[in-house]
């Protein structure tokens, strides 16, 4: 199985966060985990030497034409210079690799250079706060929302500023090998597999100075307890405030209401049960708290697009044909619907 080749288009001045991110993510080996892993090709999108806000240099062996040699092509940060007149060869080269149907992410601001290519026309995007007036002028033809962490289109994803380029690049690791591996990178870099909210939570103080708000007590309770029938005045007798209290405060604190909050959970955790045991949807659906399996479909079905039982089929040919590769196994080969590939 050849591995799959994350392009990282790098333009002078780009936030060291940013840029950092997406190597940790996709550039440290961890092929124990899936073999092969992602290889991380750093393209120069313009002359060099290139730098980061800090004065690194960047060492970028690569270039544009390599970067339309990668199976997922990512933009990084860009300084606001790069924002107001992105590099002409860049700008053509991602029009050219969506045309050839590569999946695009932008960094952050990186969310310009995407939009000067006019590959975010007629589609929701997001980038950093600080920048959602301006984008949203310079862009009318986007519909920009300044809420979510990251936005996935599918073929295009979007992220907010700095931290989220984590969430979206652990996004696409569970996009490609499932939550119970995403879930792992998370864990070796100590961060959590799927923060809850939007930028909203980052954007206002939502409590006076000095109260103690963290509601990261009652949400770790409440994961352990999802096969429970969880409610708001439950969640707020374990978090110790009034009903009415815990839902403003939560719904502030996270950008959604707890119920919202509850079955994305729900959701994730049937998820990893369906890729990790082979437990029958009817458990599944009482581990995870949707408690009939007609209900699980149905939530299922409308989070993801797709029913459990399709899911698991997917995600479990898709890991045969990743061991078969790998092992060097040759034959023929069943697709995910039976039929012979």
């Amino acid at each position: 199985m050849s591995r799959h080749v994350i392009g990282l288009a790098v333009t002078d001045g780009t936030p060291v966060f940013e840029l950092a991110v997406p190597c940790e993510v996709f550039g440290t080996d961890r092929s124990d985990l899936v073999d092969p892993w992602y290889e991380l090709r750093l393209c120069a999108a313009e002359p060099g030497p290139l730098r980061t806000t800090a004065g690194l240099k960047i060492d970028t062996p690569y270039g544009l034409d390599d970067l339309l040699q990668a199976d997922t092509v990512v933009v990084a940060a860009v300084a606001r210079a790069v924002q107001l007149d992105p590099p002409r060869g860049l700008v053509e080269a991602l029009r050219i690799a969506h045309e050839q149907g590569k999946r695009i992410m932008s960094i952050c601001s990186g969310a310009y250079v995407l939009a000067a290519a006019g590959l975010l026309n007629g589609r929701r995007a997001t980038t950093h706060w600080l920048n959602g007036g301006d984008f949203a002028h310079r862009f009318p033809e986007i519909d920009f929302d300044p809420v979510p962490l990251y936005i996935d289109e599918g073929d295009i994803i979007t992220t907010a500023g700095t931290g989220s380029a984590i969430d979206a690049c652990l996004h696409l690791v569970r996009r490609d090998h499932g939550a119970a591996i995403a879930n792992e990178v998370a864990r070796r870099m100590v961060v959590p597999p799927h923060r809850e909210g939007g930028q909203a939570q980052y954007t206002q103080v939502v409590t006076a100075p000095g109260r103690n708000d963290s509601l990261t007590p009652v949400l770790d309770w409440a994961r352990d307890h999802l096969g429970e029938p969880l409610t708001v005045p439950r969640l707020a007798q374990v978090a110790h405030l009034s009903e009415r209290t815990f839902a403003r405060r939560f719904r502030d604190t996270l950008g959604i209401t707890p119920l919202q909050w509850l079955l994305q959970q729900r959701v994730r955790l049937a998820q990893e049960l369906l890729e990790t045991t082979d437990e029958s949807v009817e458990d599944i659906a009482r581990r995870s708290g949707f408690g009939t399996a007609a209900t699980l479909r149905y939530h299922f079905g409308r989070v993801t697009s797709v029913s459990p039982q399709t899911y698991r089929h997917v995600f479990r040919y898709r890991a045969e044909s990743q061991r078969r590769e790998a092992h060097g196994d040759g034959g023929r080969e069943d697709g995910p619907d039976g039929g012979e590939r």
